[in-house]
């Protein structure tokens, strides 16, 4: 098994440290994942710039939540589905939106459902979505803009996911209490 080091502020690499500052200065602290990022300065800082640049997106912190959540879920990620859950409560976003994605059970609008249909649709389909599924997202009320603002957000997820399937990054201690598996969520 291969143990992937956590780095801190100290033992990042320097191409790292601006990184690494820049994520302390936003969270109070440095999380896990981006610890662990740091060993590779391109993705610590590709993930920095997309998760920006997502936050920049049309998406309202409702549909950036399901968004990611979504994803989070459909790729058994341990340690994003409780982060997310936690930035969706620092967001203000609706505790019946966060539990019916975490639980995956319907979402309390039609509009938002059409949103993480699409975005599942996208992701087990490999971006392959089928002419109808296009025209029923936006027939939901979704544009052009939001289908490739999903591949956005799906991007950022797919680095964060990924990287902590292989690291098997711990869930950060203030995030715990969020803590999250398929299992329990199918109980």
């Amino acid at each position: 098994m291969t143990n992937f080091t956590i780095h801190t502020e100290d033992s990042a690499p320097e191409a790292s440290k601006e990184f690494v500052a820049k994520s302390i200065a936003a969270n109070g602290r440095l999380p896990g994942l981006h610890g662990v990022m740091a060993e590779a300065p391109g993705l610590l800082e590709g993930y920095q710039k997309l998760h920006e640049l997502f936050l920049d997106s049309s998406f309202d912190k409702d549909e950036l939540t399901v968004v990611w959540q979504a994803i989070n879920v459909e790729n058994d990620c341990h340690y994003c589905v409780p982060a997310h859950t936690g930035i969706a409560k620092m967001m203000k976003v609706d505790d019946d939106i966060t539990e019916a994605l975490r639980n995956e059970t319907p979402l309390p609008n039609a509009r938002l459902e059409a949103l993480r249909t699409f975005t599942l649709q996208l992701v087990r389909d490999r971006g392959y979505v089928s002419d109808d599924n296009v025209q029923a997202f936006l027939d939901a009320g979704y544009t052009q803009r939001n289908i490739l603002e999903v591949i956005l957000g799906y991007s950022q997820k797919i680095m964060s996911n990924y990287t902590n399937h292989l690291a098997k990054t711990p869930v950060d201690k203030v995030f715990e209490k969020f803590a999250w598996s398929r299992d329990d969520a199918a109980a």
